[in-house]
């Protein structure tokens, strides 16, 4: 690999930041998630988070950073990623792949909660069955999406989406700047 190829790595991440920055409906879809997960955490709700490989350990991020800390010394937050292995074992064992976050949802979450559903297509069955279960619980549903949004921009209450139709890499780099961006947010706005 050249130096101009690292670069141009470099450049392309630059751009679809570029590209989410200038869009202005961004920005309003970040404060209705934001207020839409802090209310469910000021009544008492929790935030539950899921996805699939690299966007699993995105969920893990995201609830690691509310039940421990983000920035400042505070009490914990209710944030509950979908990562036991043993129950995405057991529940892909006994009712298949397409099930492991659908079943979690389903056994823990309730009205008033949030679901965090991060695909970067949009369109994994698994995520997409997470989301049709809160709906049906009465669990708002925050959705990262990438390329052009896929099913679950249908499902969600609020969709954040990276519109690029390259790698998945430089959509899952600006779902983690949103995640950041929604700690601080939530931090920010539940203890003023």
């Amino acid at each position: 690999m050249s130096i101009e190829q690292i670069k141009a790595n470099f450049s392309e991440a630059q751009n679809v930041l570029t590209n989410f920055i200038n869009n202005p409906d961004n920005w309003d879809n970040m404060k209705k998630a934001g207020d839409i997960m802090v209310d469910s955490l000021q009544e008492g709700g929790k935030i539950i988070s899921c996805g699939n490989g690299g966007s699993m350990s995105d969920a893990m991020h995201f609830a690691e950073e509310l039940s421990g800390r983000f920035r400042d010394e505070r009490e914990g937050l209710a944030g509950i990623s979908i990562s036991d292995p043993t129950h995405i074992t057991c529940v892909g064992n006994d009712y298949g792949f397409d099930y492991i976050f659908s079943r979690y949802v389903q056994a823990v979450g309730w009205p008033g909660d949030v679901l965090l559903a991060i695909s970067t297509s949009g369109n994994s069955a698994n995520i997409i069955k997470a989301a049709e279960e809160a709906k049906r619980k009465g669990i708002k549903v925050i959705a990262l999406t990438g390329k052009e949004g896929g099913k679950l921009k249908e499902i969600c209450d609020v969709e954040l989406r990276i519109p690029h139709e390259g790698y998945s890499d430089r959509i899952q780099e600006i779902h983690i700047q949103i995640i950041h961006s929604l700690i601080h947010y939530i931090e920010l706005e539940y203890f003023k």
